[in-house]
């Protein structure tokens, strides 16, 4: 029902003979109707402003070819860690939500409070989510960080180079298997940090916690058909794949 035409025959009830009494009465209902209505608008708008911004209800394509990234991360590489381990992981982690409360939630939201969640949903879903990221922070460009994420680096690092080190060793020491990020702190603060198994700084368990910025998966299937056991080795190809356009659109957002 249009609000504006309730709130016209509201007007009218006032013109009309009856008991004053009854008259307060249908006012207060249409009051009711009308007060609902515009809460019912604030949650949609809401719903619509807080959409997550990776789609959980489809498993998205990957940004590029298998072997887009060659040499640095071979096409039968990614073909497995894409179309069996990220799909595995998205299929566990819509099992793991279906029927649930959280089968309607922002993934992110669910990471805000997946203490409270089951451990399937924790893996898959950061399983899912991260990698989301990492492929699209990958491309094989000539891109670099924008004037804004540079100076941001230098101001918390030093330099460039400091941060490459620092990122690096991040990757390289994560003991097993896990995550290295850049991330902006809850201060707008940009950090590094690394996160165990399928979290990430999202979630209210990890060590570190802000917004992804950048990450690298350290997970053996990420690298050993060509790396074999040197992950250093793997983490320096990393740098020569880096869609740094995407990272500083993320940057750009998070700090508004």
């Amino acid at each position: 029902m249009n609000i504006l035409y309730i709130l016209l025959f509201n007007k009218k009830i006032y013109k009309m003979k009856m008991n004053s009494n009854i008259r307060i009465i249908i006012s207060g209902i249409f009051a009711v109707i009308l007060s609902s209505l515009s809460l019912s608008g604030q949650v949609n708008e809401l719903k619509k402003s807080d959409m997550e911004k990776i789609n959980t209800k489809e498993f998205p394509a990957l940004p590029y070819a298998y072997d887009a990234l060659e040499p640095y991360i071979d096409a039968r590489t990614m073909e497995i860690h894409y179309d069996r381990h990220h799909r595995a992981y998205f299929n566990n982690f819509v099992n793991a939500i279906k029927g649930t409360e959280l089968e309607n939630t922002p993934i992110e939201q669910i990471f805000a409070e997946v203490s409270k969640a089951s451990d399937a949903v924790r893996n898959n879903g950061g399983g899912f989510y991260n990698h989301v990221i990492f492929w699209n922070n990958l491309a094989k460009n000539g891109s670099k960080p924008s004037a804004e994420l540079s100076a941001a680096i230098d101001k918390t690092f030093g330099s460039f180079e400091k941060f490459r080190e620092i990122f690096s060793n991040a990757a390289k020491t994560r003991f097993g298997s896990g995550w290295a990020w850049l991330y902006l702190t809850p201060g707008k603060e940009l950090a590094v940090g690394s996160t165990p198994n399928q979290d990430n700084p999202l979630m209210d368990v990890s060590p570190v916690k802000g917004t992804p910025l950048l990450t690298i998966d350290v997970w053996e299937h990420a690298y050993y058909l060509k790396y074999q056991n040197k992950r250093p080795d793997y983490v320096e190809a990393f740098w020569n794949v880096i869609n740094w356009d995407t990272v500083n659109e993320r940057y750009s957002e998070a700090m508004k």
